[in-house]
C-alpha cells in the first residue's frame, strides 16, 4: 500500500517524486460528498504557506441537487453565502494513480476571519467528540463496512434509464460465492489495487446477497483516519467504476424487492496509552465497566442519533424484518438480528452498529456513536443484557424510529444531541434534516400514479 500522509517539510519532495501537477482539495458536505477545487501545484504550495483557499459556506446548506436552502443561521442570500476557509490536512495527501499527475488531500472548513473550525463541518463535529473522549482518557479503533450495488450500465445510461431496468453484474444471488465474484473480478480487483495505492488500505473484498451486490473492506484505524478513508472510498469507486463504463450506487435501499446496503460500523474502546479497554473476564458478557456503559448510552440514544445512521429518506426502507438490518433497538453476542452485535475477543471486542446504511455520512455516523456511548459513560449507564433470540420478533425491545421524518422529530427534541454537538450544530443539522423530509413530503412519484390516475 502506498500510505498516505506528508510531513510539510516533505511536500516539495513529494510532489516532485510524483510530478504532481493537479493537487485535489476536498472537504465532506452533510451528505458526505467530498467537495471542493481541484489546484495546480504551485496553488497548491501557496496555500500551504498560508494562501487562503476558500469556498462558499453554501456547500454545508445545499440540497442534494445544490440548490441553497433557507434556514440555516450560519448563512443566507442576505448575508450573500459568504466564503469559508479549507484548511489542507497534510496527513490525508495521497495520489489518485487513476488520475494523471493528481493527488487529493482533505481539508477541513475554517471561518474565514477568525481562522475557527466551523462548527457545523462534519469533519469538525466528529474531531469535537473525538476530543470529548480524549479527556476521559478514551479513544476508539473503527472499521465502516461498506456495501454496494455494481450495473454494467455506465452511470450516462443509468441516468437516462431513470436508474431503472439496470444490468446488475450477477445474474443470481452469490454471497460469499468466489466462482460468481470472479466474473467481477476485472473491475473489482483493480479498484482494490488502486485503492491501495490512494492510500487506502483494503483488507477483503466478496460478492454479497443482492444481485450485483458488493463489499470491500478497510482496515480499522483510529476514528478520523477511518471516516476519511470511508469517504475517500466512496468517492474514489464511483469514479473508478465511471472510468470504467460501470456504475454503482450506496444506496440504503435502491429496490424495495432487493436487500438493502448497509454500513455496519465496528468500535472498540482503548485507553489514551493504547491499550484494551473493551474487555472484562468479570462480566457475563465480558464487558468492561467502561463498555459496559459506554453500549447502554449506544442503546439509549439510538433513536435521538438515528439521523447520524440513516441519514436520507430512503434509508428507513431498508430497515425491515428478516433482512440481516435491524429493527429492534437490542444488544446480542454474535447476533445478526439485533441493532448492537459484540463480536471478538480481547484486545478485538467490539461493538458492530447494524443500523447504518451505505448512505450514512461516515462524520456523522461515527460523532453520534461516540456522542451516545459519552452519555452512558457519565451516567455509569449499564448496557442491556444480549439477547440470544430472532430480536425481529421479540416485542419487548423499542424499535428504531421507522421514517426520516419520525427521526428528524426526536433529534430535535433529543438534549443528547444538543448537548453533544452544541446548539449551532443542532439546529444546523435539525433545518437540513426538516429540510429533506419536506422535499420528499412535496414529491410526486410513479406509485402515486400508477396507484391512483385512473382508479381513484
Amino acid at each position: 500500500m502506498t500510505p498516505a500522509g506528508v510531513a510539510p517539510e516533505a511536500l516539495s519532495e513529494f510532489l516532485d517524486a510524483h510530478a504532481i501537477e493537479t493537487v485535489v482539495c476536498a472537504l465532506p458536505d452533510i451528505w458526505g460528498r467530498l467537495v471542493g477545487k481541484r489546484l495546480t501545484r504551485r496553488s497548491f504550495e501557496r496555500t500551504v504557506r498560508g494562501e487562503a483557499l476558500n469556498g462558499s459556506v453554501y456547500l454545508f446548506c445545499v440540497d442534494m441537487d445544490m440548490d441553497p436552502q433557507p434556514g440555516y443561521a450560519v448563512t443566507d442570500w442576505a448575508r450573500g453565502f459568504q466564503d469559508c476557509r479549507f484548511l489542507p490536512d497534510l496527513s490525508t495527501l495521497r495520489l489518485v494513480p487513476w488520475l494523471e499527475r493528481t493527488a487529493f488531500v482533505l481539508c477541513d472548513a475554517a471561518n474565514e476571519t477568525t481562522g475557527e473550525l466551523l462548527d457545523i463541518a462534519p469533519r469538525t463535529l466528529l474531531k469535537r467528540q473525538i476530543a470529548r473522549a480524549e479527556a476521559i482518557g478514551l479513544r476508539f479503533k473503527c472499521a465502516t463496512e461498506l456495501e454496494f450495488f455494481l450495473f454494467d450500465d455506465s452511470f450516462a445510461e443509468a441516468w437516462e434509464k431513470k436508474y431503472d431496468g439496470l444490468r446488475p453484474v450477477s445474474r443470481y444471488r452469490a454471497d460469499y460465492h468466489v466462482f460468481q465474484s470472479a466474473m467481477d473480478e476485472g473491475f473489482i480487483s483493480a479498484a482494490r489495487r488502486q485503492l491501495l495505492e490512494a492510500g487506502v488500505e483494503v483488507e477483503f473484498s466478496k460478492a454479497e446477497w443482492g444481485l450485483g451486490q458488493q463489499e470491500i473492506n478497510l482496515r480499522y484505524a483510529d476514528t478520523l483516519e477511518m471516516a476519511d478513508q470511508h469517504a475517500l472510498y466512496k468517492t474514489f469507486m464511483k469514479e473508478l467504476a465511471g472510468l470504467a463504463g460501470k456504475s454503482l450506487t450506496f444506496m440504503a435501499k435502491p429496490w424495495f424487492a432487493e436487500v438493502g446496503s448497509s454500513c455496519h460500523i465496528h468500535m472498540s474502546l482503548w485507553s489514551a496509552d493504547g491499550t484494551p479497554a473493551g474487555w472484562s473476564d468479570r462480566h457475563p458478557a465480558h464487558l468492561s465497566p467502561r463498555f459496559d456503559h459506554f453500549l447502554g448510552g449506544l442503546t439509549s440514544a439510538t433513536a435521538d442519533m438515528m439521523v447520524c445512521y440513516a441519514p436520507t429518506v430512503n434509508a428507513y426502507k431498508r430497515l425491515q424484518p428478516d433482512s440481516f438490518a435491524p429493527t429492534a433497538i437490542a444488544v446480542g453476542l454474535d447476533n445478526r438480528t439485533a441493532s448492537y452485535r459484540l463480536v471478538g475477543h480481547g484486545p478485538s471486542y467490539r461493538v458492530e452498529n447494524r443500523v447504518p446504511g451505505a448512505d450514512a455520512n461516515p462524520y456523522l455516523a461515527l460523532a453520534g456513536m461516540i456522542a451516545a456511548g459519552l452519555v452512558g459513560i457519565e451516567a455509569k449507564m449499564p448496557a442491556p443484557a444480549p439477547y440470544d433470540g430472532n430480536a425481529y420478533l421479540e416485542e419487548s425491545f423499542d424499535r428504531v424510529p421507522a421514517s426520516l421524518a419520525a427521526a428528524t422529530r426526536l433529534f430535535r427534541a433529543s438534549g443528547v444531541a444538543k448537548n453533544a454537538f452544541g446548539e449551532a450544530a443542532h439546529t444546523h443539522l435539525v433545518n437540513f434534516f426538516e429540510r429533506e423530509v419536506a422535499a420528499y413530503e412535496a414529491s410526486v412519484g410513479d406509485w402515486e400514479r400508477l396507484r391512483y390516475f385512473e382508479r381513484i
